[in-house]
């Protein structure tokens, strides 16, 4: 059994315009490195972290609060040290608490020879998401750790579905570099929706479930649409509207608000759609004085990665 490893640990797009808390998919171009060892003092240190300032106590990092919950469960008579390599920036939208968060759990697990399948991982992992989002939930992290696309059936009792996709569905994300806080868009939302609106929205979900398994991208385009959501979240990112029309006009399926935003994804039928995608949402933001970053993607299916050690 292994001392050390270094794994990539992916972005991920949650919610899926009409799937929020339930639906993400993961992320194959861009992603955390993390390097985790075994240590013979018990417990959890994080020991270096590059990329972006986040905190080194253990009990303020989503990658050492997942960490400590896996310990305390297995409770191992030695303790593990993180390296994180940040990749993703924080409040992107683009699941970067849950990639610290997923890896963390899924590297130690790797060390500790597997004692835990996927979903107990994403259970341990979803305490640390909670201390970036406020509250636990798992359509971030599911995706990271089980690949593809995910449907979280239940948090508690925790129940993942994956869900079957065309190969040839490929993603754009456009990240305008403005930060906005899990915590702070989860409290512009409504706590009561009208009957209308949700029938149209689980209407939608089971839609793009079905059109996942049966291959139909016009059922796809269809089903691509947030009316609980998005009309509220929108207001935080600029050119959003824009962003939306002109990606569709491009050949997307469909455009939404990845995560709690500010970036927005697209669903596209292949690669050359999804890239003139990108030039699409290239444009609009060229013309603006915000700073962006495009990502193409197909989706990734298989998740977590080891990597070789150098």
């Amino acid at each position: 059994m292994t001392d050390k490893i270094k794994i990539f640990s992916p972005a991920t797009v949650a919610n899926v315009s009409c799937g929020f808390d339930v639906l993400g998919f993961c992320l194959g171009t861009i992603g955390d490195e993390m390097v985790i060892k075994k240590t013979s003092n018990k417990g959890i240190t994080i020991s270096k972290i590059e990329g972006y300032d986040l905190p080194y106590a253990t009990n303020k990092n989503v990658a050492g609060v997942s960490a400590l919950a896996l310990i305390n469960d297995y409770n191992p008579d030695f303790g593990f040290e993180i390296e994180i390599y940040k990749q993703i920036k924080p409040g992107s939208g683009i699941g970067s608490s849950s990639a610290s968060a997923a890896g963390s759990v899924y590297a130690i697990n790797e060390l500790l020879g597997r004692p835990y399948n996927t979903t107990e991982l994403t259970n341990f992992a979803m305490k640390g998401e909670a201390l970036a989002s406020g509250c636990e939930h798992a359509d971030n992290i599911a995706p990271a750790l089980f690949g593809g696309f995910t449907l979280v059936k239940s948090c508690t009792p925790l129940k993942v579905l994956q869900i079957p996709c065309p190969a040839d569905l490929y993603t754009t994300i456009v990240h305008p570099k403005i930060e906005i806080k899990t915590i702070e868009s989860r409290a512009i939302l409504p706590e009561k929706i009208n009957l209308k609106q949700a029938v149209t929205q689980w209407a939608n979900v089971g839609s793009l479930v079905h059109a996942m398994h049966v291959n139909d991208y016009d059922l796809i385009k269809a089903s691509l649409e947030d009316v609980v959501i998005e009309p509220h979240r929108k207001k935080l990112i600029p050119n959003f509207d824009l962003i939306k029309t002109e990606s569709i006009k491009a050949g997307a399926l469909g455009c939404g608000i990845s995560g709690s935003g500010p970036s927005i994804f697209s669903l596209s039928k292949g690669k050359q759609n999804a890239q003139a995608v990108a030039k699409a949402m290239q444009l609009v933001y060229s013309k603006t004085n915000i700073e962006f970053d495009i990502y193409v993607s197909p989706i990734n299916t298989e998740g977590m990665k080891t990597m070789r050690i150098d």
